[in-house]
């Protein structure tokens, strides 16, 4: 690897997996590079996994606290969960091993919006950072860092930690090396200056992660790809729920309310998102910009077929085979996208100010507007907030999508009143499933209801939902804004758990 390796420093600190995990204490604070699966440690973990278990054969205790970007992959979350050797994680959280030992009570859980983890570290609310382990694609001879296919919190983690570790993958294309903009101009307040980005390719930084030399105490060589969970085929509920989309985006056009070239997207991961950037790379927009936190698959496209002109995030989110493809053709990406810190995409002076159009997923909403991203029945984590909440109240336009049901149709997506709210009526303007479109700009919560239940509802639930919300206004005349029937308003969650179905049996 000395065509990587090339800081001469660094290159008498290289050393096993085995070797370097020995610099990681039971209680040490550690943050790692990852963003999705992409750019995440590939040898640590494992090894850090391996020390755990031997402590615990031996009676110790032996856990650490886990930052990241956001969610990882099976090679960091998997097997440290799995060793049981973390003991609080934030800010994101995907891995089903993980999942589990969350909701158990064996691991604690932060999940703050993934633009304040970054801040947070530096404002102490989460006391010292012991170790930073960061993945890069190179280290130049002066020893600065090449990013490589995320960026995340890894400016944050290198900057606070009192000792670091890094890995060099060099399954990571060496021709990254121009595709990242890491900005170092930010201040802790009272000191904090406007952040200069006016534009979604406009570059701000520099292409290169710092690292202070005296503080790396050990570097690992790794050839491993991104672990990635590939996407399923889009089925036709998402597929419609893209085509809603499209047609209101049309809607807003013609109303002149953003330009034929719209504003610039953001979208959130997985089959619904996907559904989405296929119906734009089929309809007749073009010259499109996307400011967002993960690059997917269907974003590749839309820079191949010319309906994306530029894209900006800070992490890939490609599935195996969009990773083969972006690794192969890298250098036809080169101008046409840029990853950021963490704390630059997701920051809302950035969002508010380039106008963006937003579009997350979720796991339920009321029918007043209020929006669960998190939780399932009010308590089980699912993954995190992660950026939805910078996205969605900053944003010029927003939308929240979903299927109409769940757990097939045993769960309706749409209930009399949100178990777990991450997004507040304030805040939530679009809901979408693949029965239509509720746009619930200047309605009032008992306007809303009606919009919601009209257009979002699926058939089998659509009639419930009004029956409730009539016996609520009759039965608290004084209390019309948002009438709920206080025994009744979780009382969908409830038969759920006592039953497995929603639905009122006969």
């Amino acid at each position: 690897m000395s065509e990587r390796i090339s800081c001469s420093v660094l290159q008498n600190k290289v050393m096993s997996a085995e070797q370097a995990a020995t610099f990681i204490q039971a209680g040490d604070r550690v943050g790692m590079s990852g963003f999705t699966g992409a750019g995440c440690p590939k040898e640590l973990p494992t090894a850090i996994a391996e020390r755990a278990k031997a402590h615990h054969a031996r009676g110790d205790e032996f856990r650490i606290d886990l930052w990241t970007g956001a969610s990882t992959s099976p090679v960091v979350d998997g097997v440290l969960a799995e060793a049981h050797a973390l003991n609080r994680r934030l800010p994101y959280a995907s891995d089903p091993t993980l999942r589990r030992a969350i909701n158990s009570g064996e691991v604690d859980y932060l999940d703050p919006h993934l633009s304040h983890s970054a801040q947070h570290m530096w404002f102490g609310f989460y006391g010292n950072l012991d170790v930073a382990v960061i993945e890069v694609a190179a280290i130049l001879p002066d020893g600065r860092l090449v990013p490589s296919s995320s960026v995340g919190n890894n400016k944050t983690w290198l900057d606070q930690a009192d000792k670091v570790i890094i890995e060099v993958n060099d399954w990571q294309p060496r021709a990254f090396e121009g595709f990242h903009d890491v900005y170092y101009k930010t201040a802790l307040p009272p000191h904090r200056q406007p952040i200069p980005l006016t534009q979604v390719d406009q570059l701000i930084g520099e292409p290169y992660l710092r690292v202070d030399l005296d503080k790396v105490v050990a570097v690992v060589e790794t050839h491993a790809p991104d672990r990635n969970s590939p996407f399923a085929p889009i089925d036709a509920a998402s597929t419609a729920i893209g085509e809603h989309v499209v047609d209101f985006l049309r809607h807003e056009v013609a109303a002149g309310r953003m330009p034929a070239s719209l504003l610039p997207i953001q979208s959130g991961v997985g089959n619904v998102a996907n559904a989405v950037l296929a119906g734009l790379g089929n309809s007749e927009f073009n010259g499109l910009s996307a400011y967002t936190e993960v690059l997917q698959d269907g974003m590749l496209d839309l820079l191949d077929d010319g309906t994306l002109a530029f894209a900006s995030a800070t992490s890939f989110g490609l599935s195996d085979l969009g990773a083969e493809r972006f690794n192969r053709d890298i250098e036809k990406y080169r101008g046409k996208l840029v990853l950021r810190a963490e704390e630059i995409s997701n920051h809302p002076e950035l969002i508010r100010r380039l106008g963006l159009i937003c579009m997350n997923g979720m796991i339920e909403a009321d029918i007043y507007g209020h929006v669960n991203s998190t939780h399932v029945m009010g308590s089980q984590m699912m993954n995190g907030i992660g950026g939805s909440g910078d996205f969605t109240r900053n944003a010029f336009l927003n939308m929240f999508l979903s299927p109409s049901t769940a757990k097939n149709g045993s769960i309706s997506t749409i209930v009399p009143m949100a178990s777990h709210v991450d997004h507040t009526e304030h805040d939530v303007m679009v809901i979408v499933t693949e029965q239509g479109l509720a746009d619930l700009r200047g309605l009032s919560p008992r306007r809303r209801a009606r919009v919601v239940i009209e257009n979002c509802a699926h058939p089998d639930y659509k009639d419930a939902l009004l029956d409730y919300v009539e016996r609520a206004e009759k039965a608290r005349p004084n209390a019309l804004h948002t009438p709920h029937l206080l025994d009744e308003a979780l009382s969908w969650h409830q038969r759920f758990v006592d039953t497995g179905t929603m639905q009122k049996q006969a």
